[in-house]
């Protein structure tokens, strides 16, 4: 295979550079090409997650769209860089003012007022801005999807509550916004994780008291022990979700993987020690919530509030 060409090509580049469409054909059967989509090919050799394949989909779609077309949705949320959960990457979604709605097997068109302002570009491709975008996955995507687009767009401060307020006010009588409403309402920039976005919105729908979030604990002393995920005060629970990423964040970046190990025990030891009982989670346990809030009670049930210090993170809902 030519080793010139590029990760990403389209037949028309491909054929630009002296290849046939006999010859692209033969490129696929031999796996050295992979074809995406009608008239899009990826080298064999490229390690492209669904995300960044969905994208390369997306600018194929847009290019032979009307110049008032905008990638929007999910489409849009991922050309801004943020996490996806639970959503079908196979649909390019685009929204274009006074186009009739409709679904293909690789594009869903929303037909949808979409005014200049509302949209942006990114990397070349017209796409619905931040505030525009995570309303729409909120009026569309099921709760816990778009909690985790719109926790992160809000972490990342691409949106704050005002201009979604503003946005829902402005489309007042859309499809869908009742949604929109109770999702917006619930999403928060101290979730730092697709896993912690998850999980409060499995122990919400649990019954499960409200969390405080990203708490940094003191012992009696006053000596700070650790910023947890999910903290119960009232309860002395602490709730923990996959924290390996918090305990690399403290530690070279050469360590070893068992310097991970030792820094976790060490941490969940520090907060066992001042009295906190905590209660730890994985990926898999999200499987699972009726049992992870079983956990979670039982651990309410073990805890009992005390004189430990908490200081709450003070970053912005």
């Amino acid at each position: 295979m030519d080793e010139d060409l590029p990760e990403l090509i389209s037949r028309r580049e491909a054929l630009q550079r002296g290849l046939t469409d006999h010859e692209l054909r033969t490129l696929c059967s031999q796996r050295n090409l992979i074809r995406l989509r009608s008239g899009l090919y990826v080298r064999s050799d490229t390690d492209l997650g669904c995300e960044a394949q969905h994208l390369a989909r997306a600018r194929c779609v847009l290019a032979k769209m009307p110049v008032d077309a905008a990638l929007s949705h999910t489409s849009a949320a991922l050309a801004f860089g943020l996490p996806v959960w639970g959503v079908d990457l196979s649909l390019v979604h685009v929204t274009r003012p006074g186009a009739t709605g409709r679904k293909t097997k690789q594009t869903y068109i929303h037909s949808a007022a979409l005014a200049p302002e509302r949209t942006c570009v990114v990397e070349g491709m017209r796409v619905t801005d931040p505030a525009r975008t995570v309303v729409d996955v909120c009026r569309t995507l099921p709760l816990q999807a778009a909690v985790v687009i719109g926790d992160a767009a809000k972490r990342q401060l691409l949106v704050t509550d005002g201009t979604l307020a503003a946005l829902l006010e402005e489309s007042r009588g859309r499809y869908g916004n009742p949604a929109a409403r109770r999702a917006i309402k619930f999403l928060d920039a101290r979730s730092e994780s697709v896993g912690e976005s998850r999980s409060r919105v499995l122990m919400h729908r649990a019954g499960v008291p409200p969390p405080q979030l990203q708490a940094e604990v003191f012992n009696a002393s006053g000596h700070w022990l650790a910023r947890v995920d999910f903290l119960w005060e009232k309860f002395g629970v602490i709730g923990e979700f996959d924290g390996k990423a918090k305990y690399l964040r403290d530690l070279p970046p050469d360590a070893a993987p068992g310097d991970v190990v030792v820094a976790e025990k060490l941490r969940e030891d520090r907060l066992r020690e001042a009295g906190w009982n905590v209660v730890r989670w994985t990926w898999s346990d999200l499987e699972k919530p009726s049992a992870l809030a079983r956990r979670l009670e039982r651990g309410f049930a073990r805890g009992k509030p005390f004189p430990s210090r908490v200081r709450l993170c003070e970053v912005a809902r």
